[in-house]
């Protein structure tokens, strides 16, 4: 038995389901990490006296670890397990949130954030490919996009939750929270996530065997492993190359070039919003509590908007889906603040810009593990996540320094708008050669459910 084939052919269980619920959480504790920051601004800016730039920079602190991580552990997952990886990302990542609560100054706040970022992007890049590799071929569009929904799920919930606790217990508590809520999720890891089967295959450490026939068993199918078999996953992986240098071979570059772009774009554009909404939501006059409401509704809409994406993707291409979400993001983004005025209006458009931005980040979370094969999927997704977090750095730094030298909050949107519609026009370079999970070239766009 090919165990890779029988979970691409198979119904999903209810311990697949329950694997595809923990990576969402662990991808939940992203989205509660980048408001906790977003969150905490005044009261961080008040107490540390920063400047709107000096603001910047230390929102873009645990994004520079994230791009970091990402690249770095991308390769390394590859070679060590991307279980593995999950558990040292992940107490990287509570050693950075709790020592974050301890900051006397901007600069050790700006330290410890890159701390906790090199941990989500070590979380990031295997959490995404798990997801996919336990999910069904039929399904597994649908798998990546609740994965992608996590983001917004955690920043919703815990949002409301930061609300309170600023008011009560002040900025630190929400770091506090947020390590706690890392302790939880390595023990979740620990005794439910198994390790990727695809590196089983191709790696063969010495248990490999054994492990993979637990995770069979634990997935109810019956039969010996083949622990030599060439399935659908794996078909094709031999003359694609492995580590960096093959995401630029003749089959990989053009692919590669479309994810990275597109990742940069959109992402520069999605923590842009969702770090700077409380901010500038003050700026037009709205009060600090419903600055975050308005960010909450963001969030929430997030959330809703990686399922949607999820479902369009079972009658249109991925590509397709994105594209059509990116120029919708452009357009609501340039009208969302104009919208500030009427409080119930802001949150609604919040809810709706929140969709789009996040359905985007989900495209490329589905996009990206089908366009490599099975031993780039870690390192292919990240240096997609990599590059993309460059942009998510640039785009706090950028906003500061444009508010610092006079820029209104209309203008700012609007100019992220039009920087939201370029990632449209990029993704047209992947047109005709979107490539299953095995890498061999598709003559035209499939739905995801038919990709791997």
């Amino acid at each position: 038995m090919d165990l890779r084939t029988r979970i691409d052919n198979s119904p999903m269980s209810f311990y697949q389901w329950l694997i595809v619920v923990i990576c969402t959480f662990l991808n939940a504790l992203d989205g509660y990490d980048v408001l906790a920051i977003s969150f905490s601004s005044n009261q961080v800016t008040e107490e540390f006296g920063l400047s709107g730039t000096a603001l910047g920079l230390v929102m873009s602190a645990a994004l520079f670890g994230m791009a970091v991580g990402a690249l770095v552990l991308g390769p390394v997952a590859d070679r060590i397990g991307r279980r593995n990886m999950i558990m040292i990302a992940i107490i990287v990542n509570a050693i950075g949130l709790f020592m974050s609560a301890t900051a006397t100054s901007a600069n050790q706040l700006g330290l410890w954030r890159i701390v906790t970022g090199l941990g989500i992007g070590g979380i990031l890049v295997a959490t995404n490919v798990i997801s996919a590799e336990y999910s069904s071929r039929k399904r597994r569009g649908l798998v990546i996009s609740i994965y992608a929904a996590g983001y917004g799920i955690g920043a919703a919930v815990g949002g409301s939750v930061m609300v309170a606790l600023i008011a009560n217990s002040g900025w630190r508590s929400v770091f506090v929270l947020g390590g706690a809520l890392a302790v939880f999720s390595l023990l979740l890891v620990v005794f439910l996530v198994p390790e990727s089967p695809s590196f089983l295959y191709n790696r063969k450490p010495h248990d490999s065997q054994t492990r993979l026939e637990a995770i069979a068993g634990r997935l109810g199918f019956d039969g010996p492993v083949d622990i030599d078999a060439r399935g659908p996953a794996s078909a094709g992986d031999s003359d694609v190359g492995t580590g960096i240098t093959a995401l630029f071979n003749r089959r990989n570059r053009r692919v590669t070039f479309v994810v990275w772009t597109t990742f940069f774009i959109i992402m520069f554009g999605f923590y842009f919003v969702n770090s700077w909404t409380p901010r500038l939501m003050h700026e037009t006059g709205l009060t600090d509590t419903l600055s975050m409401i308005v960010t909450v509704g963001l969030t929430l809409g997030g959330a809703i908007g990686s399922v949607v994406f999820g479902l369009f993707t079972s009658r249109w291409s991925t590509r397709s889906v994105l594209m059509t979400f990116s120029v919708v993001a452009a357009v609501l983004m340039a009208i969302f603040i104009f919208m500030a005025q009427w409080v119930a209006v802001v949150v609604v458009f919040g809810v709706l810009v929140g969709m789009s931005i996040n359905g985007c980040i989900a495209g490329l979370y589905v996009l990206t593990p089908q366009s490599y094969s099975s031993t780039l999927r870690s390192t292919g997704a990240g240096w997609g996540i990599g590059i993309g977090r460059f942009g998510a750095i640039i785009a706090p730094t950028a906003t500061g320094a444009m508010l610092d030298g006079g820029w209104s909050p209309q203008a700012i949107y609007i100019f992220v708008g039009a920087v939201l519609l370029l990632a449209s026009v990029v993704l047209l370079g992947m047109r005709g050669i979107d490539v299953e999970a095995n890498s061999r070239p598709r003559v035209r766009d499939q739905p995801p459910a038919a990709v791997g």
